[in-house]
Order: structure tokens, then sequence, then C-alpha cells
């Protein structure tokens, strides 16, 4: 499995409502705050990973995504793309269903270990303007 097409991004949104925000900031004013603010309005389920945080968005916030407790449907990041295959492992190691990086995000590097996982991926899109689309 490679890159998702627009229908598998259609697909996914519908079905496939636990998201994993890595990265994701308990700052109002980052777009990680406000995409995921915006997801959890639409009835996504938002999973705060960041080591620096306890709570976002009213939810439990854990250090890393071998720590999250159940399935993760999406793994949504917002960290530099520097640290897209450090991510892609642990997406790979917790058998996330879907790897999303960020608007402006890419790494060859995390697709190479995504595609050998078959974990089905997106990069450089941002899920809330995707969202929007469907709707």
């Amino acid at each position: 499995m490679g890159a998702a097409t627009t229908q598998d991004i259609q697909n996914l949104l519908k079905l496939r409502k636990r998201i994993a925000v890595v990265g994701l900031s308990d700052q109002p004013f980052r777009t990680s705050y406000m995409v995921s603010e915006y997801m959890q309005n639409a009835g996504y389920e938002i999973i705060p990973v960041n080591p620096n945080v306890t709570e976002v968005l009213g939810q439990k916030a854990y250090a890393s995504l071998e720590d999250v407790e159940g399935h993760v449907d999406i793994v949504n990041v917002f960290r530099r793309s520097e640290f897209l295959p450090e991510v892609a492992q642990s997406a790979v190691k917790i058998k996330a269903g879907f790897f999303w990086a960020q608007l402006g995000l890419y790494s060859a590097e995390a697709e190479e270990i995504l595609q050998s996982a078959t974990i089905p991926y997106i990069m450089d899109k941002c899920i809330k303007v995707e969202h929007a689309m469907i709707r």
C-alpha cells in the first residue's frame, strides 16, 4: 500500500474516528490545537501524544504512541519532518491503521518505513482541510 488517494481519504475520514495526534500542543493558538479541536468537534476521538503536557482538549495526554491504549485508527503528526521516521516506526509498532503527516511535512525515509509495513499514509496535507471537503 502506498500513498492514499482522494477516495481513500474520504473513506478513511468517514469510517475511522480515533486519532492519535503526535505533537499536539495545549496552546490554543497552535495549529495542532486548532486542527484537533475542529476534528474533535466533528466527532472524532482525539488522543494527545506529547510528553510535555498532561491533558489537551479535555483528553489525557500520552508520552508516546506506544503508551496509547487500544487501537489507533489514524496517527496525525505535527512534528518537524526530521522526526517523521521515528514516528513512523512507532506507528508500525502499534499497528496503526493510517499515518498522516500534516501540511508541510514529508520524509522519504518515513515513506519507506510505512510502505514496508503496508501502512497507508499521506504526507503534506491538512486533515482539517481534507475533512472539510467531504462534509
